[in-house]
């Protein structure tokens, strides 16, 4: 069955090496347009797609996907490119479901390999995009001076007409991170508890990257912040009995993603942005 955007799924097609033997609209582009394309060689694919600033985060999520490739099992990019100023990914198409406790183990495996991967400075070589909120990854080398300056004041920016006590949060974190010197580590970026589902063979598998070199406990705390205690399995998986942050520096790092969703979606975030600055105290 084929449904709007003939046009744009026979290019994408062709620049597959294929045509199209049926498409149509899907869930799972909150940001993006999202379809499915069945191609006429027997593929299945998941295509992206948007215009303006949707274009940039496309492009980086693709810079994101190849960057986490090698260590953590992502959606492969079978190609991208642009048609009359829309920018589209095509990736798999994949069978997702929950995890459970062996995805959840092979998570934390993946997980924890991925974190292993390091490098001497904070950051990345590029900005990104956290949701659709422009991410700055100019590299530091101090953990606490990269939090600060990349992390909290962008997001304290955009948030300022808010009644929020700009100067405690970036106290706290000044005090929480003065004596942290984590690794640089290789970071999924956005690993809320909805970015990561488990394939039929029972690998797990994340998506929607928005990744730089950081601590690590930061990709552990969102992990938890709208789903809950992770599992015994996980932490099985990455290796530590325990490997929950500090408490408090949890908090500190869910400020970040909580002042993201203020920003985003309105006041119905304030009363999370609290929670987490009280739970830095």
């Amino acid at each position: 069955m084929r449904s709007g955007a003939a046009p744009v799924d026979d290019s994408i097609a062709a620049a597959l090496g294929s045509t199209v033997r049926g498409s149509c609209a899907v869930g799972g582009g909150c940001i993006h347009q999202a379809r499915r394309l069945d191609l006429a060689d027997g593929r299945c694919v998941f295509v992206k797609s948007g215009g303006g600033e949707d274009a940039a985060m496309l492009e980086a999520e693709a810079r994101g996907l190849d960057l986490l490739a090698p260590q953590i099992r992502v959606p492969q990019l079978l190609g991208q490119g642009v048609m009359a100023g829309v920018r589209w990914l095509a990736m798999e198409w994949l069978d997702l479901r929950p995890l459970d406790s062996r995805s959840w183990e092979n998570l934390g495996r993946a997980l924890a390999a991925l974190h292993r991967v390091t490098r001497p400075m904070f950051g990345l070589d590029h900005d990104n995009f956290i949701g659709a909120t422009p991410q700055e990854n100019g590299p530091l080398s101090s953990w606490c001076e990269f939090f600060i300056e990349r992390r909290l004041k962008p997001q304290l920016r955009l948030a300022s007409a808010h009644p929020l006590p700009a100067r405690e949060i970036l106290e706290a974190a000044e005090q929480l991170l003065a004596d942290h010197h984590p690794p640089a580590s290789l970071l999924h970026g956005d690993l809320w508890s909805g970015n990561a589902a488990a394939l039929p063979d029972g690998n797990a598998i994340v998506f929607d990257p928005a990744p730089y070199f950081g601590d690590a406990e930061t990709d552990l705390a969102m992990l938890q912040l709208f789903g809950g205690v992770l599992p015994a399995a996980f932490y099985s998986g990455y290796g530590l009995p325990d490997p929950a942050p500090n408490p408090r520096r949890r908090r500190l790092y869910d400020l970040y993603h909580a002042l993201n969703h203020l920003n985003l979606f309105g006041n119905s975030y304030l009363p999370l942005v609290r929670r987490c600055l009280e739970g830095t105290r």
